[in-house]
């Protein structure tokens, strides 16, 4: 039985795909090993794969933290060079895991695993969770720290390919312990972990669906879209007070933060609740585990709850008011309903920009959202015909899809063939 190590580092939205994917392989008769930071343990075997800590440990959850690492302009580097700083415990740990492994399945943010399995001579396999990884130069993301690209971008892939050559040494400076680990572990040097050496030459997964992106001439040529791989809450049961407020009446609009940047809310629940009261319009708030400046006493209209799996309750909504977070959009994708978007940091952006073009969705900056603004959205979108088509169709067409399943598929036809 081939043991399968899954690495990655992040929130819910990075650790849930490849626990969904483990699942499925181990159904093909792999075992699947996933290997992250140690405050996910318990999440992950109560879903039945096996665990190995890897560092770094930080907790999910720290607020302090998480508004650090959201910054608009600098937060994607400082992941990256907050990762890189600790590479080499990170290689450690993911040396001793992969002793016992027959294949390495790496996250963008797996910047020593990609290390160690090249220097053990292991299958490895690179995936992505959104288009924005790929940086090409045919559809360009719209980087949180950048978004003067999309002015740039208009001049065609010639001008995006100087632009990204501009870039490479920049975000090198980011990663350089990275390169010294490389060099230390007879590979070379001459490698951007970032750009050309983030993709694996043998398999690439995208984890996403060809109706949120379709595949460009510069992405990698192993590619294979697979579709959102989602992890379901199974037997969960949703709180009869849920229950009972999503049935009571009509549909209400979901306001979500995900699982990290909720941390770094602000005010956003609090202009919300203003918005829907203007709009007369039901509201449920998925506000994390703090009060969010709420007032202890709620309207009728609105209910307030620390988290529920979204899965339950998007269908339920009339639509959904996000973040952007890859997770959190292909599950508003698969609920078949419009969304407004109001990205905070990092691949954000670039999913925003996405469903934007989808006509599914409209965006507010996180600076502008106010309860004036996203009143206006929500106005608009809710009496938007075309956009509730639009939306229902692409859910029609995400419920058909397995990205898990055919992840699981794509890995285990590679070890078949693998010499």
């Amino acid at each position: 039985m081939a043991a399968v190590l899954f690495t990655m580092f992040g929130s819910f939205g990075d650790l849930h795909p490849y626990v969904a994917i483990g699942l499925e392989l181990q159904k093909l008769g792999c075992e699947a090993v996933i290997g992250t930071s140690a405050g996910y343990e318990d999440k992950v075997k109560s879903h039945g794969l096996r665990f190995v800590p890897i560092r770094p440990h930080e907790p999910p959850g720290d607020p302090a933290r998480i508004g650090y690492f959201f910054d608009q302009r600098r937060g994607t580097e400082r992941v990256l060079r907050a990762l890189a700083s600790v590479v080499e415990q990170t290689y450690e740990d993911t040396l001793r895991a992969a002793r016992k492994a027959d294949a390495i399945v790496t996250h963008p943010t797996s910047l020593a695993a990609a290390v160690v399995a090249q220097h053990l001579g292991l299958p490895w396999i690179s995936s992505v969770l959104a288009p924005s990884s790929f940086l090409s130069a045919y559809d360009p993301p719209l980087p949180a720290a950048a978004p003067w690209l999309a002015k740039v971008r208009k001049l065609g892939p010639g001008a995006m390919h100087v632009v990204w050559q501009t870039l490479k040494p920049v975000t090198l400076s980011w990663v350089r312990r990275v390169v010294e680990l490389r060099r230390r572990a007879g590979l070379p040097a001459d490698v951007n972990p970032l750009f050309e050496g983030a993709h694996s030459p043998d398999l690439v997964l995208a984890l996403f669906s060809r109706r949120f992106a379709e595949p460009q001439p510069d992405w990698p040529a192993n590619t294979v879209v697979t579709g959102f791989p989602f992890l379901d809450a199974g037997g969960t049961k949703v709180a009869m007070e849920v229950r009972d407020f999503l049935e009571a009446d009509a549909p209400p609009v979901v306001f979500t933060l995900g699982s990290a940047a909720v941390a770094a809310a602000g005010d956003f629940y609090a202009a919300s609740l203003q918005a829907v009261q203007r709009l007369n319009v039901r509201a449920l708030l998925l506000t994390g585990s703090q009060p969010q400046d709420l007032p202890s006493r709620l309207p009728p209209e609105a209910l307030a709850w620390p988290y529920l799996p979204h899965e339950q309750v998007f269908p339920h909504a009339s639509a959904i008011v996000h973040q952007g977070g890859i997770g959190t959009t292909a599950q508003a994708l698969r609920a078949g309903l419009p969304m407004v978007v109001v990205p905070f940091a990092h691949d954000q952006f670039d999913n925003a920009d996405h469903v934007r073009r989808l006509r599914v969705a409209a965006t507010i900056p996180r600076r502008q959202y106010t309860a004036r603004t996203v009143e206006r959205a929500l106005r608009r979108l809710l009496d938007d015909g075309a956009a509730r088509q639009v939306a229902f169709a692409a859910g029609e067409a995400i419920r058909a899809e397995n990205g898990a399943a055919a992840a699981a598929l794509a890995i285990h036809n590679y070890l078949s063939h693998h010499p």
